[in-house]
């Protein structure tokens, strides 16, 4: 039973080797453009949602912790 448990433990090694050489493989060929166009859709900034916003939302949660706190 242990010659098993030691055959597969190498095979699994082995396998992770080879994946990650083929995960580096595709990321070293990976068009960053390309996966960003991908996944992100045309971007358009001067339109929402991806048009800068006035403020960051910083304000508003301040304000949400002063209601919290009951400093109103």
């Amino acid at each position: 039973m242990a010659d098993h448990a030691v055959e597969w433990m190498r095979a699994w090694r082995s396998a992770g080797e080879a994946l990650e050489r083929v995960r580096s493989d595709e990321l070293r060929a990976l068009d960053g453009r390309k996966a960003l166009a991908l996944l992100t859709g045309p971007a358009d900034y001067r339109k929402e949602p991806r048009t800068p916003r006035k403020s960051s939302g910083l304000v508003e949660q301040q304000r949400w912790f002063k209601k919290a706190r009951g400093d109103d």
